[in-house]
């Protein structure tokens, strides 16, 4: 069955991780204390609160010391999914204040590009926000590249090592899961994806991972021609 479908994560696969973990998260790590204290009434982010309350099962927790759950979260590189929302909701201000564009590899972009424009639909699955995702590439170092994307999916949809996260992106898309390509850099995601009837590539930016076996594996999206997998 032919790819009609692309999706892919973001940190290792379109851009580089220590842009994430050596600008995204420093910054948000240093805005989030006043950022919560100055929003906690607006609904988003006492949706947020809330959620934190409930992983600490302490519901009349006090605002200090949610924030210092998030903070440490944050020190442990937590995929919480409050977490990844306030994140997302504080790297705007960044974003728009060109404090920084969102790092992509120029064989990413080029990529993206090239399948956009061969009529294949692209869709992102990262463990950040949804809103974080469409800030980097809405925001990218080659410009607005959100047009690009039909849509994209988050840790509400399930979590990346698990097959049932792919089956529901699949059902979401409307798409067979035999003609969606997931593109990672991390093989249990690969490994979830295949399980779910996914094809599936590893990007490999940087060391060989062990037990990759069963999947394509590249280190440039050059070498990627979806429209020609089997």
């Amino acid at each position: 069955m032919k790819i009609s479908t692309v999706l892919t994560d973001i940190e290792g696969t379109t851009t580089d991780i220590n842009f994430v973990h050596k600008v995204l998260f420093p910054y948000a790590r240093a805005h989030l204390p006043a950022f919560v204290r100055a929003n906690a009434e607006t609904p988003a982010v006492a949706d947020c609160l809330q959620q934190v309350k409930a992983s600490l099962e302490e519901p009349n927790a006090r605002l200090d010391r949610v924030i210092d759950q998030l903070l440490a979260w944050i020190d442990s590189d937590t995929k919480a999914t409050p977490l990844k929302t306030l994140q997302g909701l504080i790297w705007v201000q960044g974003y728009e204040q060109g404090d920084f564009t969102g790092h992509l590899y120029p064989d990413a972009h080029a990529g993206l590009q090239r399948w956009s424009e061969q009529g294949l639909k692209l869709y992102v699955f990262s463990s950040g926000s949804v809103k974080a995702q469409q800030l980097l590439f809405g925001y990218s170092d080659f410009g607005d590249l959100t047009p690009l994307f039909s849509g994209y999916f988050d840790t509400n949809t399930g979590q990346k090592r698990e097959a049932e996260a792919y089956h529901n992106i699949a059902q979401a898309i409307g798409v067979p899961a035999e003609e969606i390509l997931f593109l990672s850099d991390i093989v249990p995601e690969l490994d979830a994806a295949k399980a779910a009837g996914m094809q599936t590539c590893l990007l490999v930016r940087g060391e060989q991972p062990d037990n990759a076996a069963g999947h394509t594996q590249t280190d440039t999206f050059d070498s990627i021609n979806p429209g020609s997998q089997p």
